[in-house]
Parts: structure tokens; C-alpha cells; sequence
């Protein structure tokens, strides 16, 4: 890398819902609107005389395959959308007069894939890789007065992912002017090398770039400042900075009795960098970072600040359901704000680099992270991967990611693969170590890590032994014998469960693994397929061993593409993955009730399934009840069917194979009554030490007769990218959802806002997420609202469905 080039990259501090980088002397700027885009190849497109006046205007984050339409000629592992394709993304503008001289750059987060990038003609170059951040050098192009045209093109190939990966610039854009002397992009590094209750030692790196043909004289004052805008640290030293150079300053703060980032407490400092010659400020540059001590532990597990913490963490893959892959900061917060609530404490990027926007929010919201560069090195999983790219390219990209997301608190492990195939060649080991070693040049203070799902081949060829923390996957079964094998290693489930279900539908008799004709899973919690199993497998090895460190579920969230069992062709319109814990829309399922039981404290019990079940007068119907209680008491209209202790009165459920080569797991998880079906009221009552702690019901519901919407957040920021999710629920005369309606919802969103997409959690539908109405799914469907840029006032917005009393909501946006 030049140091003209260097010099461009540039990091960002956050705010609650933005990104922004405050400068003094510099700016970074939002690059997101008045984009003009062409979904098919243009010859010329580049050029800035091309005429694009015809073209489509939008602003970006932008996701053109979300748009579909869905089409079984599509794979369904994709999403059945259409994720591949070239198209075009152009951009004018000027430059205001007292910016002229300046250097300026353009930041991509994240452009799905294969991107060509051109200023004014002239090619500055892309990335293959869709999840890599970059930055391009416009100065050397720039008309000083005048139009400026910034060209994208975009080409990401067929069988190129093994998920829906989304397609177009999907990430925020970014426009950076500097002074010919400032802090290089991603040009911070904070570490906390000591911590204590009393005292904390912060240093910062600070890289300084100059442009000028003479060295440069400057005076670096770094500052640490709490979250009330208190400056809690100080520090300065004067530097000389080559001509057309770098100097790195590295200064020592110490911090007096420091608020600890925690999961419980995120608390997070600033590090504002200053940078001045005289009395001339030449860059003010603000890098977000929290102070706390991280250990892992053979013996007691992981630790942080000195406390000794179970990972339960969830896999998510980047798409946010209806919206697609287009990065939208309140769709991210609000999906970890759900998992929050189940009790996560940790997220695993899989399998790839996030979105900066996930990074921010788990630091604000207080969730560990697993990051995550690779989902395949050199052997492909699928034709066109990434593995086209790996020897050219693997190496920038780690380094890229680790350097941008180096700063944030929450990440505990840089993740060097997924399933890699070379687990099975003996050559993987070497791949493995050099990864491990760029991570550790780029970043000394965390350890590397990989999922492995070929435990067996992951130790004997090396692979294992070459990363700091070896992750197994979908092997509680194996922990024991690792850790007696391997007594130095420090262990932990990487990816488990792969449990599978559909909101609100119960199949029976109970099966372990089935096929349904109706493309759905049974929600029992028991479905599982070959390679995986229920969650309560897991719950027992990571209990029976609490040195391993913990366990990341696949998945948090139902995602677009893998529709695991039905994943082919023949089950068409299955287009989207069951083993959420959360449905697309963002609607809990049973399970995520089960973890809850497990991984919160605050009493809770749960029930289901749901208690219409005409037709089945007499017959036995499982209940199952999940409880972090210790007696849970099962009523059907008053009267008691008996009281369980949870340990004590086990389940026998049935598992696939893979679970010790029985069909058959005895769970001390969750508690079951077997029940002859009369239509009433089910009603689950929880006690600790003889005392209600916590009460479920489950009514036989009515004929639909009305639909009734609830938003998640009634106020909103007008800034045309702040979302509402309103949950609809078609339910009977006396409020009770009807669990098997499918009624047709019709939406209206009049004033400040917009209909921004639908959804109803059915992993199996080509309903269009960008339409005015949509089913209810076991009774529920979800709406999406979002601000109008600039417009504040009243949102208005109507439900109404056929035969059904409709109903109204108001939002705010300000």
C-alpha cells in the first residue's frame, strides 16, 4: 500500500443510531443518498459523461435481490431470490470551494461483490470479497470544480454463497475529506493491558500520516473521556512525521477507578486524538472503547473482569429477514435486543465480517462477539466462493477486518474459518497457522479461534493445535474425551443444536426428524437433522462440564436461504432456514423460551403447544413446559393435572442417531403432561420454594374476528432510516390469538412515513416482503414502517382484513 493510499483510511466513532467521525479540521460524511442504479451491465457506465438521467434513484443501503421476485429457478439455499447478476451504482457530486486542495477519499463498508470502483473514468479498484470494508484514494481524479461521478459496478456470481448473501452496495458509503496531515484510516489502536477496580493503564496507538513533500512537526494530545463527556485522562508529545510518511505515536493514560465493560454494564470511553502544529488543529479523531480484562481458563472457563462467565451466544447470519442484507441500524439493534432478552451474552458473526453497525450496538447493548473473516479458505463449498479469491486476497481481508473492529470491547475471538474442508488435508494445519499469525500481528491482546466440524480430523492433521482456542461443532457428546486427550486446550461448542421448528405449528405423534408435506417443522423442539440435536443435549454436556467455555446456537434468527430439511428443488416454495430460536419476522418461537429457562434468572414459564385442536376431542396431546422454576403446576380449566419438579421428573424425548447412537435423550430440561384434548384453558403456574413465581395460559381460541397491531417503538427519528415493527395478530372476540389463522392482511401507512416491508415468519412462501398486505402465519404477520428523511409528524397506519374488525395505529417521527 502507497502512502498516498494509507493515508485515506480513516475510522469512525458512534453515536446511539449513527456512525460518525468528529474532526476538527476533517470530515466524514454519510455518501448514502441520490444514488442512481441499473440493474443490468452498461457499456461506458464508468465514464462521467454517460447519460443516467433514465436510471433509478435511491439511497443506499440498497439490496437489489430482496426486491425479487422469488422464483424456484433460483436455488432455495439462496434465498429462491435473485442474488446474482451485474448491475451499476452511480453517484454526482461537487466540491464547495473551501475544499478544494484537500485530500478525499471514499469509504465502502461492504459492497456485494466482485466491485469495480471509478472516479471520473478512472478505475480505483474493489473487492471480490462482499463482506470486507475498503477504502479508495479519489484526490489524484477529482475535478476541483465541477461534477465528480463516482461509478460502481457490482457482479456477484451464481453459486458464489452457500446462504442468501443480498447484492449491491448493502453497506453504508462514506466520504472523507482530510488536510494533508491527519490520523490514517483505522489509524487507532486502544488497549488495556492492566485493569483494576482502582486503577486501569490505557494506551493508544495513533498512526499520522503526512502528504506534504517536507516533515511535518505536530503536537498529539490524546484524551480519554467517559460517557458523560468527562475527561477523565490526558496525555500529550510532539512528534516529527516524514515527508510523505507515517509516525505511529504510542502514549500510556491511566484511568482512576474505571467503569468496567461488561454484558450488564457496557460501559464505554472515548480516546480524542488531537492533532495540531502550533495553534492550527489538523485532525481531532474520536475512536470508542471500553475498559475491561478478559481471560480464558482451563479450569474455571472464560472470565471477564475477574468473573467467571458462561458463553451463551447465538450464530447469526447478516441478513435482517424482509429487509434483506441492507444494513439498517435499528433492524440490527432490535434483533439484538431480542436475543438480549432470551439471555445471549454473545454473538457469532457467522460466517463472516459484520456490519460496523453490529459491532456498535453489541458494544452499546453489551454482547461478547466471535468475529468471523472466513466461511472457506482454498477448497470450495460451492463453485464460485470465496475460495476463488483466498491465496490473492485472505490476508488483506483479515487484516482489514481485524484493523477495523480491533477497538471494540465486545469482541473476545477472531474466528479464521468455518468448517473449513482442509480440516480433512494435512496441509490445513500451515493455512491455519498463517492465519493465526496475521491475526496476532494485527492484534496480540485476543486469541484466534475456528469452528470445527471434523473434530477427529481437526486434531489429527493439526488444524486444532493451530489456533489459540480450537471450537467444536455439534460434539457435545466429544467434549470430555478432548479435554482428557488435550488437557492444555480450552474448549467450547462453536456451533450446537441446529434444532429446527416453525412458529406455532405441533405435529403428531412426536418425531425426531421428519419431512412434512406441508414444508413446515414440527415446534415441539425435538427436530433435529442428521448432524444435529435438540438444545437440551447440549444444555447437559456444557452442565456436566463447566470448564468448557460455552456454546454459540445455530441460530438466533431464521434466516433467508438454507431451508434445512427442505432444502432442494422438489420442496419448492421452501426459501428460508428453520433453526431460528426467532422466526424471520422476529416472533419467538417455543424455543427461544426453552433457552430462556436456561440462561435467565427472572422467573418465567412457558407453554405449548397451542390448545386448538378440533377434531381431536379426547385424544392425548403433549404439553410440554419450560421454567427456570423449580415446580411448575399444570391446570386445564381449574382443575390440577399435577405439579412437576424440574431434575426430578424428566421428559424422554426422541433424538436422531447422532446422540450416542440412541434415539432417545431423558431431558431434565423441560417437564411434559400428556393431556386429552378438551377445548378450555391450559394454565402453567411456577413456584420456587412453595411460592408463585410465574404463571403461562394457552386458550382454545374463537372464530378470527379482529386484527390488532402493536409497534415496538411509537416514537421514531425522521431521518428516513429510523424503522418501527409493528406486530399484527389476528385474534378471537375476547383478544385471544387465533393460532391457526391465515387471514389476508391489507396495510395503509399515510404521513410521515413509509411502508418499508412485510413479513409473517412462513419459511415457505413467495409472498413479496415489499407488498401491501400479507397472510397471517398461525396467526401472527409483522410490518415494517420507516420515517420520511426530513418529514416529522404523525404516521397513520390501518390493518384491515375481510370479515375482520380492523384497527389503527398512531407513530411519531421527530
Amino acid at each position: 500500500m502507497n502512502p498516498k493510499t494509507a493515508a485515506a483510511f480513516r475510522i469512525f466513532a458512534c453515536s446511539i443510531l449513527v456512525c460518525c467521525q468528529t474532526a476538527a479540521a476533517d470530515s466524514r460524511a454519510s455518501f448514502d443518498d441520490n444514488w442512481r442504479f441499473l440493474k443490468e451491465d452498461a457499456l461506458s457506465a464508468e465514464k462521467p459523461a454517460f447519460d443516467d438521467t433514465a436510471w433509478r434513484t435511491l439511497n443506499l443501503p440498497h439490496d437489489w435481490a430482496i426486491e425479487g421476485p422469488f422464483d424456484s429457478k433460483y436455488s432455495p439455499n439462496t434465498g429462491g431470490l435473485p442474488v446474482f447478476g451485474i448491475a451499476w451504482y452511480r453517484k454526482h457530486f461537487t466540491i464547495p470551494a473551501a475544499d478544494r486542495g484537500k485530500l478525499y477519499s471514499v469509504e465502502f463498508d461492504g459492497v456485494m461483490s466482485n466491485s469495480q470502483v471509478f472516479i471520473n473514468g478512472h478505475e480505483l479498484g474493489g473487492r471480490p470479497y462482499g463482506y470486507s470494508s475498503f477504502e479508495l484514494d479519489l484526490t489524484p481524479y477529482l475535478n476541483s470544480s465541477g461534477d465528480n461521478v463516482v461509478a460502481v459496478r457490482v457482479a456477484p456470481e451464481v453459486d458464489s454463497s452457500r446462504w442468501y448473501p443480498g447484492a449491491g452496495i448493502y453497506r453504508n458509503v462514506w466520504l472523507v475529506v482530510t488536510g494533508p496531515v491527519h490520523v490514517a484510516h483505522w489509524g487507532t489502536y486502544v488497549t488495556t493491558p492492566e485493569v483494576s477496580e482502582a486503577n486501569a493503564k490505557v494506551v493508544v496507538r495513533t498512526e499520522i500520516q503526512n502528504h506534504n513533500d517536507q516533515p511535518s512537526q505536530v503536537k498529539v494530545e490524546t484524551s480519554v473521556v467517559d460517557e458523560t463527556g468527562k475527561q477523565v485522562s490526558t496525555g500529550s508529545a510532539n512528534y516529527s512525521v516524514p515527508a510523505a510518511g507515517s509516525q505511529t505515536a504510542n502514549q500510556s493514560l491511566k484511568v482512576g477507578a474505571p467503569l468496567m465493560w461488561d454484558v450488564d454494564h457496557p460501559h464505554l470511553y472515548q480516546a480524542v486524538v488531537k492533532v495540531s502544529s502550533g495553534d492550527a488543529v489538523l485532525d481531532t479523531y474520536t475512536t470508542p472503547f471500553g475498559i475491561r480484562s478478559v481471560e480464558f481458563n482451563r479450569d474455571k472457563g472464560f472470565l471477564l473482569n475477574g468473573r467467571v462467565l458462561k458463553i451463551r451466544g447465538v450464530c447469526n447470519h447478516h441478513d435482517l429477514g424482509a429487509l434483506g442484507t441492507a444494513v439498517n441500524q435499528r433492524a440490527i439493534e432490535r434483533q439484538l435486543q431480542i436475543m438480549k432478552s432470551m439471555g445471549v451474552n454473545a454473538i457469532r458473526t457467522s460466517h463472516n465480517p459484520p456490519s460496523p453497525e453490529l459491532l456498535e450496538s453489541c458494544d452499546r447493548l453489551g454482547l461478547l462477539v466471535m468475529d468471523e473473516a472466513f466461511d472457506m479458505w482454498r477448497i470450495p463449498k460451492v463453485k464460485n466462493g470465496y475460495s476463488k479469491y483466498f491465496d490473492k486476497w485472505s490476508e488483506a481481508d483479515l487484516r482489514d477486518m481485524i484493523r477495523r473492529d480491533r477497538n471494540h470491547p465486545g469482541i473476545i475471538l477472531w474466528s479464521i474459518g468455518n468448517e473449513i474442508p482442509e480440516q480433512a488435508k494435512a496441509g490445513g494445519a500451515e493455512i491455519a497457522k498463517s492465519l493465526t499469525a496475521i491475526a496476532h500481528q494485527e492484534d496480540p491482546t485476543r486469541r484466534t479461534t475456528s469452528a470445527f466440524d471434523q473434530w477427529q480430523n481437526a486434531i489429527k492433521n493439526g488444524l486444532a493445535d493451530a489456533v489459540d482456542i480450537p471450537g467444536f461443532n455439534y460434539s457435545p457428546m466429544q467434549y470430555a474425551h478432548i479435554q482428557q486427550e488435550h488437557p492444555n486446550w480450552i474448549i467450547y461448542g462453536s456451533e450446537t443444536a441446529s434444532c429446527v421448528s416453525s412458529r406455532g405449528v405441533y405435529h403428531l405423534p412426536l418425531k425426531a426428524y421428519e419431512k412434512d408435506p406441508s414444508l413446515q417443522v414440527s415446534s415441539y423442539d425435538i427436530v433435529a437433522p442428521p448432524w444435529a440435536m435438540c438444545p437440551d443435549v447440549e444444555f447437559e454436556a456444557q452442565d456436566r462440564l463447566p470448564n468448557v467455555l460455552g456454546e454459540f446456537v445455530w441460530t438466533g434468527f431464521d434466516y433467508l436461504g438454507e431451508p434445512t430439511p427442505y432444502g432442494s428443488h422438489d420442496n419448492w416454495p421452501s426459501r428460508s432456514s428453520y433453526f431460528g430460536v426467532v422466526d424471520l419476522a422476529g416472533f419467538p418461537k417455543d424455543r427461544y423460551y426453552l433457552y430462556k429457562s436456561q440462561w435467565t434468572s427472572e422467573p418465567m414459564v412457558h407453554l405449548l403447544p397451542h390448545w386448538n385442536w378440533s377434531g381431536h376431542e379426547g385424544e392425548t396431546i403433549p404439553v410440554m413446559a419450560y421454567s427456570n422454576a423449580r415446580e411448575v403446576e399444570l391446570f386445564l380449566d381449574g382443575k390440577s393435572l399435577g405439579r412437576k419438579k424440574m431434575g426430578a421428573d424428566t421428559v424422554v424425548i426422541p433424538v436422531n442417531g447422532k446422540v450416542s447412537g440412541t434415539h432417545q435423550f431423558t431431558s431434565k430440561y423441560r417437564l411434559e403432561w400428556d393431556v386429552p384434548y378438551q377445548p378450555g384453558i391450559l394454565r402453567a403456574v411456577a413456584y420456587r420454594n412453595g411460592a408463585q413465581v410465574a404463571t403461562d395460559e394457552v386458550h382454545t381460541a374463537g372464530a378470527p374476528a379482529r386484527v390488532r397491531l402493536s409497534a415496538d417503538r411509537s416514537e421514531i427519528g425522521a431521518d428516513g432510516k429510523d424503522l418501527s415493527f409493528l406486530t399484527v395478530r389476528v385474534e378471537d372476540k375476547d383478544g385471544n390469538l387465533c393460532p391457526l389463522a391465515d387471514n389476508l392482511v391489507h396495510f395503509k401507512v399515510e404521513g410521515a412515513g413509509v411502508l418499508r416491508a412485510v413479513d409473517n415468519g412462513n419459511a415457505a412462501t413467495t409472498e413479496s416482503f415489499q407488498a401491501d398486505s400479507r397472510k397471517a402465519f398461525n396467526g401472527m404477520a409483522l410490518l415494517i414502517v420507516q420515517s420520511v428523511a426530513g418529514r416529522a409528524g404523525a404516521i397513520e397506519v390501518a390493518a384491515s382484513s375481510d370479515g375482520l374488525q380492523g384497527t389503527a395505529a398512531t407513530l411519531n417521527a421527530h
